[in-house]
């Protein structure tokens, strides 16, 4: 990063006046500038006796208990002042140094000391942008470190304007153990992983990005914290519930208002610091108090105020459509559109594919019309899940057909051209680009990569050896890998070269065949752009059918009146489809022909757009 892109200041800065009532956000927790040369710093530790702050070569300072549970103290402090706090638990004479849990920054990693960060350091080049419309949103989803970091990323921005992609999301930035990571065992969730840079690069980042006309989404984890360098169960116990597990530990217990506070304002940092555009919340499913979600998404909402677009996403595996009415979450990820349409397209039925075996046609014409396939059914665990979810706009449903979990979830990281007909891909590439649904790409999916993306972390001793042998009993029960000896070869998430296999390889892009996906993804988005996106607001789905095995049309009226069909063919013979004119694009640039004469060939999809007084036509009846 260039000395130019960032506002720097020097150590002897001082922080600017902000007083409490001003209407400048400041978080709760942590060390915040209270007015000139002075920061406040606070802590929730209701199982410590006494905390004191301790400055990197100054004396201990003790700060004020209150009833509770916090610690408080305002100092005179410096930016850049180096601090941890010494925590004191049943009658430790010694205490234990901790970081800030609320740190924006740290040194010397998970377990290292705090750094107080100066919100206002860097001074903002495009502070006008108020973002983009969610029906405008084609959302590309890029872990940070895979794509050669911060400089990495704004290397390509010119590229993706030109593919036509209008946000990124990046994987979580939240401190990590190590060098790597997926970013989902963050313990610092305020902090940005001191490998990708310090809070003014990453807010360098979010200008260019803006300056580009793209936005840009973060996700969040606010379900668990990662196994390595969580001190918070030594101080403040009652952040957590012994009553209640997680696959990733004990829950954390949001009926608390300052658990709630903690994260709620973590949100708001992102927001309102970082001027992110909107936030992925990561598997909410685990997050136990449904009227938290429902406190979250109203608060954001109010803070952030109508004059910039804010969007956000859920990932929730109990499908609860009454979180995404208005004023709440725009979208969640549509898993079961995608775990169909991986069953149609590969034929696995293991896992969580399970679920979508059985009649999966049919589901496929549900997760089109409806958004859900699991609407209060029963899945394979025996467990109902889910809410109805017709009645809402297809743009409450993120769809993809790669994305880091149902690629790096795999043993071996394989994406998509490894695993389907590259016809039957393409059939549902066009059918993602083009449904009235909100799509959201992989990176390096638009040139059709075949890199792995493995699953990576850094973790120490013990602990990596408990990962690796952990993530390769996940694969016992499946066929491929019974043996023994064939899950030695799985790769070892800790080690460097797994790292190293799922970064972007930044010719694989020129090759001939690459450059062919990245023409097609170009002509398609371009179509979306044109004739999709300007008519998206107040659309509605119309019907969505079954025309064979494999095969499925679904049809929406677009907010202008216009009707749109899409239908797709995944099996091996051509299937009947209702005659509806000349098509707007064919995945098969030799399908038209039959698709006049009320045939669809095989491994093809196809897109009309019409009047709406064509309704009946379209639909084949």
């Amino acid at each position: 990063m260039s000395a130019s892109s960032v506002s720097r200041g020097s150590n002897v800065a001082t922080l600017r006046s902000r007083e409490v009532a001003d209407s400048v956000w400041s978080s709760f927790y942590g060390a915040s500038p209270t007015r000139e040369g002075r920061v406040r710093f606070r802590l929730w530790a209701p199982s410590a006796q006494r905390v004191a702050l301790e400055r990197e070569g100054q004396s201990s300072l003790p700060m004020e208990p209150t009833a509770d549970g916090h610690f408080e103290l305002e100092t005179e402090c410096l930016p850049d002042t180096v601090y941890r706090y010494r925590v004191f638990v049943d009658g430790d004479e010694d205490g234990l140094a901790v970081p800030d849990p609320a740190s924006k920054a740290l040194q010397g990693g998970v377990d290292g000391a705090s750094c107080v960060i100066d919100p206002d350091r860097y001074t903002w080049r495009h502070g006008e942008w108020s973002g983009r419309p969610w029906e405008e949103t084609i959302i590309y989803e890029v872990h940070l470190g895979a794509c050669g970091g911060i400089d990495g990323l704004r290397r390509r921005l010119p590229a993706l304007v030109e593919l036509g992609v209008t946000a990124i999301e990046l994987m979580p930035l939240a401190e990590c153990p190590g060098q790597h990571n997926w970013g989902y065992d963050g313990v610092q969730p305020y902090a940005v992983a001191s490998y990708y840079g310090t809070p003014e690069a990453l807010k360098a980042l979010i200008d260019d990005v803006h300056g580009h006309g793209l936005m840009i989404l973060l996700d969040v984890v606010y379900n668990h914290f990662g196994p390595d360098g969580n001190f918070l169960g030594h101080y403040a116990q009652p952040f957590f519930r012994e009553d209640l597990a997680t696959p990733w530990g004990d829950a954390i217990d949001f009926r608390r208002p300052q658990v709630r506070r903690f994260f709620i304002d973590n949100a708001l940092m992102w927001l309102l610091e970082y001027r992110f555009d909107g936030l992925r919340f990561d598997a909410v499913h685990a997050i136990s108090e449904r009227d938290f979600l429902v406190e979250l998404g109203h608060t954001l909402r109010e803070r952030v105020g109508p004059d910039r677009h804010c969007h956000l996403i859920l990932e929730n595996e109990h499908n609860q459509a009454s979180l995404l009415e208005p004023g709440l979450f725009d979208a969640q990820w549509a898993d079961d559109w995608h775990n169909t349409m991986h069953v149609l397209l590969t034929g696995e039925r293991e896992g969580y594919y399970a679920d979508f075996v059985e009649n999966a046609t049919e589901k496929l014409a549900t997760a089109v019309g409806e958004g859900f396939v699991y609407q209060g059914q029963r899945s394979r665990k025996g467990e109902a899940r889910g809410e109805s979810s017709g009645h809402l706009p297809p743009t409450a449903f993120v769809n993809f057909l790669q994305n880091h979990d149902q690629i790096g979830n795999r043993a071996l990281g394989d994406r998509l051209p490894h695993l389907a007909d590259p016809d039957a891909l393409d059939a549902a590439t066009l059918m993602l680009l083009l449904s009235p649904a909100i799509p959201l790409l992989f990176i390096g999916e638009e040139w059709g990569s075949t890199r792995p993306f493995l699953f990576f972390t850094d973790h120490r001793d013990a602990l990596a050896d408990a990962v690796r042998e952990g993530r390769r009993r996940e694969f016992a029960d499946f066929s491929a890998f019974e043996d023994p000896d064939q899950r030695e070869r799985i790769p070892d998430p800790n080690a460097q070269a797994t790292y190293e296999a799922s970064c972007l390889d930044e010719e694989e892009p020129r090759a001939p065949q690459h450059r062919h996906y990245q023409g097609r993804f170009r002509q398609w988005l371009a179509l979306r752009h044109r004739h999709v996106i300007p008519a998206l607001k107040n659309c509605r789905a119309v019907a969505a059918r079954v025309l064979g095995d494999k095969a499925v049309q679904g049809q929406w009226r677009l907010g202008d009146g216009q009707i749109l069909t899409i239908a797709i063919n995944l099996s091996a013979q051509p299937v009947a489809v209702g005659s509806s004119g000349t098509p707007l694009v064919c995945s098969r640039e030799d399908s038209s022909d039959p698709v006049a004469d009320g045939q669809l060939p095989a491994l093809t999809s196809v897109v009309w757009l019409q009047p709406s007084d064509g309704v009946s036509g379209v639909s084949g009846e």
